[in-house]
């Protein structure tokens, strides 16, 4: 299967649906291996492969390079002169998603001792 194909893309199943929704293949996307922080790494600006591989936490190589892959091929980020970089559709879901970081940091806080150790 080649990896354009195996990508999730709205319209078609993915990985734990099958009815084809946006939003399925959205979080199917999301959901994989280092995919959010590669996003959350680029909204601190543009990086090369070796920067990017760093700020997200040093991921494997081969890992970085099939994620950037497919963001690329769903349009969440490019290549620039100043190395990779989100795309406008990227910087807008990524604030779509902040709501969503806020109160997962307050549900955090509410099962979580001052330890951050769950109760």
């Amino acid at each position: 299967m080649r990896r354009a194909d195996a990508t999730p893309r709205p319209g078609r199943p993915v990985r734990g649906s099958t009815t084809r929704r946006p939003i399925m293949a959205l979080l199917d996307l999301l959901g994989r291996r280092a995919t959010l922080g590669i996003l959350w790494a680029l909204a601190e600006g543009p990086a090369s492969f070796r920067a990017l591989q760093e700020r997200a936490g040093g991921i494997a190589a081969s890992t970085l390079n099939t994620r950037l892959a497919e963001l690329r091929d769903v349009g969440l980020i490019e290549r620039t002169d100043a190395g990779y970089a989100l795309t406008d559709d990227a910087s807008a879901l990524l604030e779509a998603g902040a709501p969503l970081v806020g109160w997962a940091d307050d549900w955090a806080a509410r099962i979580t001792g001052p330890d951050g150790e769950s109760r």
